[in-house]
């Protein structure tokens, strides 16, 4: 679990909007990119992103 003082400081590196926790990844507000969460560490690279709108439930 990703604590919330950590999800506080951290920033979307793409676009530098705030995060949220959502679905086990971390979400960007504005750009929507996905960035994994492997063994509770976020992974904030670039390249590890999902793009919005892919596997999006409909």
């Amino acid at each position: 679990m990703i604590d919330k003082e950590l999800l506080d400081i951290l920033a979307c590196p793409a676009c530098k909007s705030d995060v949220k926790l959502e679905s086990g990844k971390i979400v960007c507000t504005k750009c929507g990119r996905r960035y994994p969460v492997k063994d509770d560490i976020p992974v904030m690279l670039i390249d590890e992103a999902e793009m919005p709108g892919k596997n999006d439930k409909k």
